[in-house]
């Protein structure tokens, strides 16, 4: 996404507070919203080493979400975070496969019985 400048803006942000380790840190996410935000949450929060996983949305009309994430100390933030994008990816890619093989599968369904129904 480009600004008014012409530079291109990140999709992704660091933020951390002053004075705090790697185990508290707020990612923001650029043109994102709720649908990525639960999704990412939900499995984040399944990692034990997670003791607090939150988002917010600073406004309605900015595509912006403020992902908080806060381990047990044993590791950083960040790794949890990637950890919970590759399960998402995975999950998602899981569902696309099955709703591919359904649609072959009714295609192929349908076909059969379109024939039968010339005959």
């Amino acid at each position: 996404m480009a600004t008014a400048e012409g530079a291109k803006k990140p999709v992704l942000e660091v933020v951390q507070a002053e004075g705090c380790d790697d185990s508290s840190v707020t990612f923001v996410l650029h043109d994102e919203d709720h649908t990525l935000g639960n999704a990412l949450r939900y499995m984040i929060m399944k990692n034990p080493d997670v003791e607090f996983c939150g988002y917010s949305i600073t406004h309605p009309s900015e595509s912006k979400i403020n992902f908080r994430i806060q381990t047990r100390g044993r590791i950083p933030s960040v790794e949890p975070f990637r950890r919970g994008l590759n399960e998402l990816m995975t999950v998602c890619q899981h569902v696309l496969n099955t709703f591919e093989v359904s649609m072959k599968e009714y295609k192929e369904q349908h076909k059969q019985e379109e024939a039968m129904d010339q005959l």
